[in-house]
């Protein structure tokens, strides 16, 4: 990727839906090369899709948490993999430190979230885990 690459990413994470001539103008490139490098970064994989999103507020009924994960010795892909099949699992990052893996949880209820930590915190390769409820959003 090169200088216009990142540019166009950058600009496109502000506003995924603006138009191809709006992004050229911005850029100070033809409409046809914009759309090139868009066809390209998602051709390789650089784009993998464009999504909305939501003020947090709009989903009131939503609860979300961030929950740090220890994993025990080498278990982390297998971890990993576990936690990617879990429906309420937003997101889902690796880091360094006293923990290895942060999640983003959603769920629906206090109900659903106590189920969902509770699985979590049985599957093999977790250690130990410290969960945050989100309560107020100030920028995303």
């Amino acid at each position: 990727m090169d200088d216009l690459d990142h540019r166009l990413l950058a600009l496109l994470r502000g506003d995924a839906r603006a138009s191809v001539a709006s992004l050229a103008k911005k850029l100070g490139v033809a409409r046809g090369t914009v759309q090139n490098r868009m066809s390209r970064l998602e051709a390789d994989g650089t784009i993998v899709g464009y999504t909305v999103r939501l003020k947090p507020d709009v989903e009131e009924q939503q609860i979300r948490a961030l929950m740090t994960i220890a994993v025990e010795g080498n278990q982390v892909d297998a971890v990993v993999q576990a936690l990617r099949g879990e429906p309420d699992v937003a997101s889902l990052h690796s880091t360094n430190g006293r923990w290895d893996l942060i999640a983003e949880l959603h769920t629906d209820s206090l109900a659903s979230f106590d189920r969902m930590l509770a699985r979590i915190s049985r599957m093999p390769g977790v250690s130990s885990s410290e969960t945050s409820l989100l309560l107020t959003t100030f920028k995303l």
